[in-house]
């Protein structure tokens, strides 16, 4: 318990108690709302962002909207190349089997990044050596480290290789080509 001494309006004394379970709850609640904050801001610039742009990509960092640049997320969006039905239904069991749905999804955030339009957002290159070198991109590319920023979570490497990885961005870009002829 934490004891405020509180002097009324008429200089009388009272004691105000504050239990650890109400300050953590009050805590809570505050961070809730902060990290709340600037949410449809972020949206707004991923969205535009998917207009399919064939320069660097940037990244809004969740330190303070500070655009970030990758190498490797320069050209065009891995949505723009048709998915290799071959590759799809081995990349779906390569996503269930190695836990990659443990931490993501396609429509919803887990404990990772939604998956839903990633392959608007990024180009193959990018989420290729996101795959095969999670702990390096963190370290290296701006665009991982915001999400680790943002997520505080590290992607742990599932030992993939490279044409497996490549069979996981297949069923990915097949899911979002998928989404995008329900709407039309």
């Amino acid at each position: 318990m934490i004891q405020h001494d509180l002097r009324g309006a008429h200089g009388a004394r009272r004691s105000m108690r504050l239990s650890l379970p109400l300050l953590a709850t009050l805590g809570a609640w505050a961070l809730a709302v902060l990290a709340g904050c600037g949410q449809k801001a972020e949206q707004a610039s991923s969205s535009s962002s998917t207009s399919g742009s064939t320069s660097g990509s940037t990244s809004s960092a969740s330190s303070g909207g500070v655009a970030a640049v990758s190498k490797y997320d320069s050209g065009p969006r891995a949505i723009e190349t048709p998915a290799d039905k071959a590759l799809v239904e081995q990349g779906e069991k390569l996503f269930q089997t190695k836990g990659c749905s443990a931490c993501h999804a396609f429509g919803k955030k887990v404990t990772g990044p939604d998956l839903a339009g990633v392959t608007r957002r990024r180009t193959a290159e990018w989420m290729e050596n996101q795959i095969l070198h999670p702990d390096v991109m963190t370290k290296q590319d701006p665009i991982s480290h915001g999400l680790f920023a943002q997520f505080a979570l590290q992607m742990p490497n599932q030992g993939l290789t490279p044409d497996e990885a490549k069979a996981v961005i297949e069923y990915f870009r097949h899911q979002d080509q998928e989404a995008g002829e329900k709407k039309n």
